[in-house]
């Protein structure tokens, strides 16, 4: 049990902090439209995934959210990462920056087994 939270609170604190510091730099980096602008999002778009970052770290670190709620901030953040690496792909960048974003999504997809691994130990008893 006490491995399973080890692993659970280093992948949800990792993407915790990768997501701020994206979305810190959304609001406030002069370099993100631009970047925004090359990948072919609106300007508008910065700003509405920088909301939604903050909101979805919120929901995967508070304790006292439910995991049903937690499981619509994976959603979110595996279909940014996915979509993230498909956009730097199609926008002719290299292959390092589309795969660097895949590598998150791994991190999160092992914060959500262990998520789950914990729950089913709670809810077993032990």
């Amino acid at each position: 049990m006490k491995r399973n939270k080890i692993i659970y609170w280093t992948t949800t604190g990792l993407i915790g902090l990768l997501m701020l510091f994206g979305a810190y730099s959304g609001f406030t980096n002069p370099q993100f439209p631009g970047i925004y602008k090359h990948l072919g999002y609106p300007d508008y778009f910065r700003i509405q995934l920088s909301t939604a970052e903050v909101l979805g770290v919120l929901v995967l670190l508070i304790p006292q959210i439910p995991a049903r709620v937690k499981e619509w901030a994976y959603a979110g953040f595996g279909i940014a990462f996915i979509s993230a690496s498909i956009a730097h792909i199609c926008s002719g960048d290299p292959v390092l920056n589309a795969v660097i974003p895949l590598f998150y999504l791994g991190i999160l997809a092992v914060s959500n087994i262990y998520l789950h691994r914990i729950k089913t130990t709670l809810y077993a008893g032990q």
